[in-house]
């Protein structure tokens, strides 16, 4: 019997958005060692192509691109299904996290972070669902966050959008199933990016440690929730949807 790997995705076109970094730029160069032929996306063109430079194979475009133009997002899409091929995926990485205290989050603040965490996801869902936009069977994963299941003072906003992902996403599979589209989450804890480093310099050395103490295995990598992205966009996923991964170290398990 001849080997097969249900993960291969050697044909297959994937776009990736937030691709110039973090869990974004780690789920692009994965899937290109599965055999995908990636579209990344971003704002920032130069770290798009620093991407690239360590992706495996050929073919990979980058298309930058402000996903915060909501309106202007399924037409984008259109454009990069036409270019590369119809998607067989979507990773959906690019989102924001600023800790902000409620009594200091006015409408604008608000009115940001949904725009950038759940509206342009969704809009991107309504774009995926063109004709001729994706392939049968196709896959769309969220990055959602832990912070969907546990409450974190200082930060209820944040908690609230990507609540908002889980939930979306639970309604997408369901409305995109006729149109044989696949909607997983997958909802990390503290990975080790960029947004990290951020998060920690708010607090003090020693809070931070006492924050780690919270992490029965420590905080993740980028590798780690690029893994079980590709895992939910492969045929590996095929029955799955509406599906919500946790992957937190123990943190909630504790």
């Amino acid at each position: 019997m001849p080997v097969v790997n249900p993960m291969d995705l050697s044909g297959r076109h994937v776009l990736v958005t937030g691709a110039s970094s973090g869990i974004g730029r780690a789920t692009a160069v994965l899937l290109s060692r599965l055999g995908a032929r990636v579209t990344l996306t971003g704002r920032d063109a130069d770290r798009l192509q620093q991407t690239v430079e360590i992706m495996a194979g050929d073919g990979h475009r980058a298309a930058p691109f402000d996903l915060g133009a909501i309106d202007e997002i399924p037409a984008w899409l259109r454009d990069c299904a036409q270019v590369g091929g119809p998607l067989s995926g979507l990773a959906h990485c690019a989102g924001v996290q600023v800790s902000k205290p409620i009594r200091n989050a006015d409408a604008a603040f608000m009115s940001d972070m949904f725009r950038i965490n759940i509206a342009s996801g969704l809009a991107l869902a309504r774009a995926f669902r063109q004709r001729g936009s994706a392939v049968e069977g196709a896959g769309i994963v969220f990055v959602a966050s832990a912070s969907a299941f546990v409450g974190q003072a200082g930060n209820v906003v944040y908690c609230a959008t990507k609540g908002a992902v889980v939930s979306a996403a639970r309604a997408l599979a369901v409305e995109l199933a006729r149109d044989r589209i696949r909607v997983n989450c997958v909802c990390p804890a503290l990975v080790d990016t960029e947004m990290a480093d951020r998060f920690r310099s708010t607090m003090s050395e020693a809070q931070f440690e006492e924050y780690l103490q919270h992490y029965p295995m420590g905080i993740g990598r980028p590798e780690d929730v690029a893994n079980a992205i590709a895992f939910l966009i492969a045929d590996t996923a095929r029955w799955m949807t509406g599906t919500s991964l946790l992957l937190d170290g123990g943190l909630l398990a504790g």
